[in-house]
């Protein structure tokens, strides 16, 4: 009986052990990976020149606090190095349609 424990026991580490193998994330791991994605997505808006409350509504399902992280992070790098921020060049289809032009001609005028 305590063989069979024991052996129990182990099979189910090394199953619980593969469970990375599986694609099963973790909550740290998907903690960790909405963070990163919060701080791309404010550094890009600094970057383009974005206001943060305009990142924020823009990114609605992104994390506030890791959005904001990035945002400062590109704007301390930005000053630091001198660098100025570089305006979107494509246009923003939903703007395109509100706007009334198939690809944005009117956005031009």
């Amino acid at each position: 009986m305590r063989a069979l424990t024991l052996s129990l026991t182990l099979l189910s580490l090394v199953a619980l052990a593969g469970c990375d193998q599986l694609g099963i994330e973790s909550a740290q791991a998907v903690a960790e990976r909405r963070d990163a994605e919060g701080r791309a997505l404010g550094g890009a808006c600094r970057h383009a020149g974005r206001a943060i409350e305009d990142c924020y509504t823009l990114n609605p399902r992104a994390d506030k606090a890791a959005i904001f992280a990035g945002w400062r992070e590109m704007n301390d790098y930005m000053a630091e190095n001198k660098l100025s921020e570089v305006p979107p060049q494509v246009v923003n289809p939903r703007h395109a349609r509100l706007l009334g032009g198939p690809e944005g001609e009117s956005a031009e005028r």
